[in-house]
């Protein structure tokens, strides 16, 4: 009863609400493949270009506290992106884990449910912004502000800048643009950074250029290439190169690697496929949960510690976290200092223990958060089984039943989402721990989208030579 009444309540607010929210229409005819891709490079282009102009008023804190999640939301420091995409990511999550839970319940087979579903999940999105927007602009720029006026131009700005963002990624979702905003803004930080990590020509403290490439070009004009395989201070090297190179290379295998159960269409005579079951079967959204309650976590420990513990004399906040004073984003002690990564070969070395726990608690955490996206995402068995028969599809062999589907799902699912989250878990706490370029959590993400975005590549082609066929492909 609670649960429908609840439902119901957002039905009416939606009801009310939908006249007075601005939408970005749909387009009125097919969008050829070179317009999609003219749409999201100018989405990309504003993006980068907010993420380069500094909020107004805005005076560099002491450290930063975002730091953790900065690829995760596709933000920058002291820019109109401060926020990033956080907003519509929290907003998004937590209405698919409440749609997933069954407190909210939508028939997604109704496109009227699945428009009713959206426009709640837009509304939670404006909340979340304007909260997150007061919080953080108090929080970390509050005691520096120049003058009080200023900080409301920079809770406004914080605003308005991210339902910009909402609008980017509303535009290239509702079929403008190729995939969705929020890949497309992760993928290109990330991308970013690798880049700068390769070719930046500007001066590090070692001498040389941060950039692997000039520096190897550097090195070898000087005549000692004596440091270019490992480098201090968590700068790019050949080591770092040759491992993001190698993590690479095992995320595309591993991403390829599946179980392919044969299915046949009950509606269309002769149409056979095959149902995969990736061995990365929850995609990276384990390891975003888990880097997302890390970051809160180191926010939070940031935040007690500069109010209330800037010198390490108290006891019990001690446990939390303990940060160096001379450079506060530095943990030296608590729970914070082991679940979060000593980036780099000579910081890991220093203590070996921290870098090995942090490694098995991401596996841990992963593990967890992808037994439990599985069972609230809509990907356990008996979702998936539902999901089969839904499709007017069947396995030869059984019955057109869900429970002997789901008995055959059910051999597999389980296994793969504790083996395809310990593989995750493993990729991420060794790719920070030993400094890949881009964030071992920013490779995870990266190759997912590609690999995502190179299939839906070959949709819109197919598309073009077999229009039927690749409305086929298309279906959910």
């Amino acid at each position: 009863m609670a649960e429908g009444s609840i439902t119901n309540i957002i039905r009416k607010i939606v009801f009310k609400a939908e006249p007075y929210l601005p939408q970005v229409p749909k387009p009125k005819k097919k969008i050829s493949l070179q317009t999609k891709l003219i749409w999201s490079g100018l989405v990309l282009l504003i993006y980068m270009v907010m993420g380069n102009t500094p909020l107004f008023g805005a005076t560099a804190p002491a450290f930063d506290f975002l730091q953790f999640a900065r690829v995760i939301f596709a933000s920058n420091q002291g820019t109109l992106v401060e926020l990033g995409i956080g907003p519509i990511v929290t907003a998004g999550l937590l209405m698919q884990l409440l749609r997933g839970s069954d407190i909210l319940k939508f028939d997604f087979k109704k496109p009227e449910e699945r428009g009713i579903f959206q426009t709640a999940t837009k509304l939670v999105t404006y909340l979340v912004i304007a909260a997150e927007s007061i919080v953080y602009a108090t929080a970390v720029y509050g005691h520096n502000v120049a003058e009080p006026w200023h900080l409301y131009v920079m809770i406004g700005q914080l605003m308005a800048a991210s339902i910009i963002i909402m609008f980017l990624d509303e535009l290239v979702q509702k079929g403008w643009g190729l995939g969705s905003g929020i890949s497309l803004f992760i993928m290109a930080g990330v991308a970013q950074q690798i880049l700068w990590s390769l070719f930046s020509p500007l001066p590090a403290g070692d001498g040389g250029t941060i950039g692997i490439v000039p520096y190897i070009a550097q090195s070898i004009g000087n005549g000692d290439l004596s440091n270019i395989f490992f480098r201090a201070n968590q700068l790019p090297s050949i080591f770092g190169f040759f491992l993001t190179a190698g993590i690479l290379l095992i995320l595309v295998f591993t991403q390829g690697m599946k179980i392919e159960i044969p299915i046949v269409s009950t509606k269309y005579r002769g149409f056979s496929a095959v149902y995969p079951i990736k061995m990365l079967y929850t995609s990276n959204i384990p390891v975003i949960l888990a880097s997302a309650l890390t970051a809160n976590a180191v926010f939070m420990g940031q935040m007690l510690w500069a109010n209330f513990n800037p010198r390490n004399n108290n006891a019990f906040l001690n446990i939390l976290g303990q940060f160096d004073p001379t450079s506060p984003s530095t943990p030296i002690g608590g729970i914070i200092y082991y679940v979060t990564p000593p980036r780099g070969i000579a910081i890991a070395s220093l203590d070996p223990g921290r870098a090995i726990g942090y490694i098995l608690f991401m596996v841990g955490i992963v593990v967890l958060f992808g037994r439990l996206w599985v069972e609230l995402g809509g990907l356990s068995p008996k979702s998936a089984a539902q999901n089969l028969l839904d499709a007017d599809v069947q396995i030869p062999g059984f019955r057109r039943s869900n429970a002997p589907v789901e008995a055959l799902l059910n051999k597999y699912i389980p296994s793969v989402t504790i083996i395809g989250s310990i593989i995750l878990g493993l990729l991420s706490g060794v790719s920070d721990v030993l400094g890949v370029f881009g964030g071992g959590i920013g490779i995870l993400l990266m190759v997912d989208i590609l690999i995502n975005y190179y299939t839906q590549l070959v949709r819109e082609q197919v598309e073009v030579v077999m229009p039927r066929l690749g409305a086929l492909l298309g279906r959910k």
